[in-house]
C-alpha cells in the first residue's frame, strides 16, 4: 500500500544494500578495479527494475603491489554508485557515496521523475 515513487526508492535501497553487503571486503587491487566495477554494475542490472548502473571504486586507496600476494579489502569509503529504477513509470536515480562529514557511505535519492499518464 504505497505509491510508485516510496517503491522505486524502496528498489534503489534494496540494490544499493546488496552492492555494499555483498562486495565490502571483496579483494580489489589495481590490476582487477576495473572488471570488479564492471561486474558489481552487470549483477546490478540484472536485478528488477534497474535500467542502469555505475560503480566506481577510488583508486586513491589502491596501492602498488608488494608482492604476488598483495592486495586490499574494499571497504565502504572507496565505492561511489549511481543507480536507476523504472518502476511503474517512475524513475529514480539513487547513490551510495562515503560522505567525509559524517564518515559513512551514505545511500541517497537524486532524484524522482513520473512520467504523465
Amino acid at each position: 500500500d504505497c505509491s510508485d515513487s516510496e517503491r522505486a526508492a524502496f528498489e534503489a535501497g534494496i540494490k544499493l544494500g546488496t552492492i555494499y553487503h555483498q562486495f565490502v571486503g571483496v579483494p580489489v587491487s589495481a590490476e582487477n578495479v576495473d572488471t570488479l566495477e564492471k561486474a558489481i554494475a552487470a549483477g546490478s542490472m540484472a536485478q528488477p527494475f534497474v535500467t542502469d548502473a555505475k560503480v566506481k571504486i577510488d583508486r586513491s586507496k589502491l596501492r602498488k603491489k608488494v608482492g604476488q600476494y598483495d592486495y586490499v579489502s574494499l571497504t565502504g569509503d572507496m565505492l561511489d554508485v549511481s543507480i536507476s529504477i523504472d518502476y511503474n513509470g517512475t524513475r529514480l536515480d539513487a547513490g551510495m557515496r562515503f560522505v567525509k562529514d559524517m564518515d559513512y557511505p551514505l545511500m541517497f535519492v537524486k532524484r524522482i521523475q513520473r512520467r504523465p499518464g
